[in-house]
């Protein structure tokens, strides 16, 4: 039986990282196209706020085309589920059966994932869904898989945290009540290497600059 053709919802960040390292390795899928949803107006990846250059940069750099999902700023929940649908008629136009999501443990957003994709053709897949935080933020890192941090919510970290690599370091000096994955939100990352990319996303940290009182990004440009 052939391997299931499968699309990855790709954030630009850790967990979706991983689940497109774990797909490439399970013999049932097979990983045709990244999707992405980026904020229009500004031309950057939607809550990470990773320039349109360096998301195309990974694309290439893991061999994969991408489908771009552009939203406006602050946008209505009608218009962003209609752009969605958009988005899902055009992964299957490239021959995506099913999308992958890198959700952990947030029951209503995996929920509110499954809602959106009745009817449209397209078979939801969490293949690291449940896996304890803990776990898997070691194992990403000792799989070679090379994020920086490229948003923190400050009402939960220090923003500090922002512009730090992902590493075990990163891990022992979070707080306690924070999770090791953000998966509260905590925070946000850019994934640079990793087994599944031909070669690192070469870029230089920018400015930092907090928006709306609260969330604090490090700026990435391309190399």
């Amino acid at each position: 039986m052939p391997p299931e053709k499968i699309a990855v919802a790709w954030s630009s960040g850790k967990d979706s990282a991983m689940t497109l390292y774990r797909l490439r390795r399970n013999p049932a899928y097979e990983v045709t196209v990244l999707f992405t949803t980026v904020t229009g107006t500004y031309d950057r990846v939607s809550m990470h706020g990773v320039r349109r250059e360096l998301l195309l940069r990974q694309a290439e750099a893991a061999g994969l085309p991408l489908i771009i999902c552009e939203i406006p700023p602050e946008c209505p929940n009608t218009v962003y589920e209609a752009r969605m649908r958009e988005g899902c008629e055009r992964l299957k136009a490239a021959g995506a059966a099913s999308i992958a999501f890198g959700d952990l443990f947030l029951e209503d957003v995996r929920d509110y994932r499954i809602r959106n994709l009745q009817g449209t053709g397209l078979k939801p897949v969490f293949p690291v869904w449940q896996e304890p935080t803990p776990q898997f933020a070691r194992e990403l890192i000792g799989a070679g898989i090379r994020t920086t941090v490229v948003c923190v919510d400050t009402q939960q970290l220090p923003a500090s945290f922002a512009g730090r690599d992902f590493d075990h370091q990163f891990l022992s000096d979070l707080p306690p009540e924070a999770d090791p994955c953000g998966e509260r939100g905590e925070f946000h990352t850019f994934v640079w290497d990793g087994p599944f990319f031909s070669r690192p996303v070469r870029f230089t940290r920018g400015e930092t600059v907090t928006r709306e009182n609260r969330f604090c990004f490090c700026d990435l440009m391309a190399a």
